[in-house]
């Protein structure tokens, strides 16, 4: 996954960068998850993961690239107030679930209470 920055501005009234990005994922066939791409253009702004938030990620029809649009803010106050929920919901990090979730099952001991 070849991630490329097309343009970079800067919006002084938000405290953020506006970034629109070309993501080419030949290699790794589908388009990528809005985590590997958030991961990348973190490291790339040299920012803060917490602070870049995908909006909007798109393969081109018949093409291995796909385009997107994000924003990088100065704070994270900043971002929780400008963002809308479901942007943030969609840029949260995936918690993997846990093994435990599933109700135990009742030992000898309680069935025969």
């Amino acid at each position: 996954m070849k991630l490329k920055i097309v343009s970079k501005e800067q919006n002084p009234l938000m405290k953020r960068n506006e970034v629109t990005f070309s993501v080419e994922h030949a290699q790794t066939g589908g388009t990528p998850t809005r985590a590997e791409v958030r991961k990348q253009l973190a490291t790339l702004l040299k920012t803060k993961l917490e602070l870049v938030y995908v909006k909007q990620l798109e393969t081109k029809t018949g093409t291995m690239v796909a385009v997107g649009e994000a924003n990088a803010y100065d704070s994270i106050e900043q971002a929780k107030l400008m963002e809308p929920k479901h942007i943030i919901a969609r840029n949260a990090t995936p918690e993997k679930p846990e093994e435990s979730q599933a109700p135990e099952e009742p030992t000898e001991k309680e069935e025969e209470n």
